[in-house]
């Protein structure tokens, strides 16, 4: 496992991504530490600029879910405002580290549209780290790794006043050149087994080939390849966005976490290869919707800069 100082080249990017659900079901989170913001606006300015510092582009997305509502915070900031180091992370107030196997994510941020604080600490120990790394093009520019499939996470907020314990999850992507130069569509599901964690992936590329797989992880970190299962059509989101699962059996919708013209992120009840119920977390992502004009005019008003 690489640390929060791997190198990340002019126009490339990488990230940090954790999501959990509390044992009672009534709250969740994501947290996404970017260095190159992959949709960040000002970073496909200074792209086209031919100026692109990754670390000039820098966020911590905080995104938190149920009981007592909505909170979101994504402000990007400058690499005056970032430090990192094999085990560090700081950016602006906010930072990510590991401590003694737990990753701890310190978060001290302000909300948008609406302003309000966000503080607290989120940690999540691993049962295992696993190692496995996909190459998710043809041309093997862009990877992910599982790092912590199956852990349990403990969330801790001063502001909005919160605590609760569940099951987490951690992996990290990274690439030479942006999503978007690559991609046309990106679906990803993660559900929590009793004893690990199913995961898939299934992408459309640019030249309309497409990467698609499923994995189970298990508590241990050992890896072990699934059927891909068949394509389900999912109902489409306000802003109209087109979404689908890659599902064996049936499965339901329990909440829709977020809508966007280009991304959502949904809140499903599944079950897993073993029969099992499961919850999990799916993203659809659409490139082409990313790349038109008029989103990209409104990106600020969700992701304001702090240079």
């Amino acid at each position: 496992m690489e640390g929060f100082d791997a190198a990340v080249p002019s126009g490339g990017y990488r990230w940090w991504y954790l999501d959990g659900l509390s044992d009672d079901g009534q709250h969740g989170l994501t947290i996404i530490g970017f260095v190159g913001s992959v949709f960040s606006p000002y970073y496909a300015s200074a792209r086209r600029k031919g100026g692109a510092d990754p670390e000039n582009h820098c966020a911590l997305n905080v995104a938190l879910y149920g009981r007592g509502g909505h909170r979101w915070s994504m402000t990007e900031r400058g690499r005056n405002a970032i430090a990192r180091s094999l085990d560090h992370f700081t950016i602006g107030p906010s930072a990510m580290r590991w401590e003694d196997g737990v990753l701890v994510i310190d978060i001290d941020e302000v909300t948008v549209p609406i302003p309000s604080r966000l503080k607290g600490q989120v940690r999540l120990t691993p049962s295992a780290i696993c190692g496995h790394e996909v190459r998710l093009d043809h041309g093997g520019q862009h990877v992910w790794q599982p790092v912590a499939p199956f852990s349990r996470i403990e969330a801790v907020f001063e502001k909005p006043a919160l605590r609760w314990s569940g099951v987490g999850y951690h992996d990290s992507n990274w690439g030479e050149v942006p999503l978007e130069d690559s991609f046309e569509s990106w679906v990803w599901s993660r559900a929590a087994r009793k004893d690990g964690a199913s995961i898939i992936y299934d992408t459309i590329l640019r030249d309309g080939s497409s990467r698609a797989f499923a994995l189970r992880i298990g508590a241990d970190g050992a890896v072990d390849d699934l059927p891909l299962p068949q394509h389900a059509e999912m109902s489409t989101t306000f802003w109209r966005m087109k979404r689908h699962m890659r599902a064996a059996f049936p499965f339901r919708t329990v909440a829709l976490l977020e809508d966007s013209p280009f991304y959502s992120r949904t809140l499903l009840r599944v079950r897993t290869d073993d029969g099992a119920e499961a919850d999990a977390f799916h993203e659809s992502l659409s490139l082409s919707r990313f790349r038109n004009p008029v989103v990209q005019m409104m990106l600020p008003f969700r992701m304001p800069r702090r240079a």
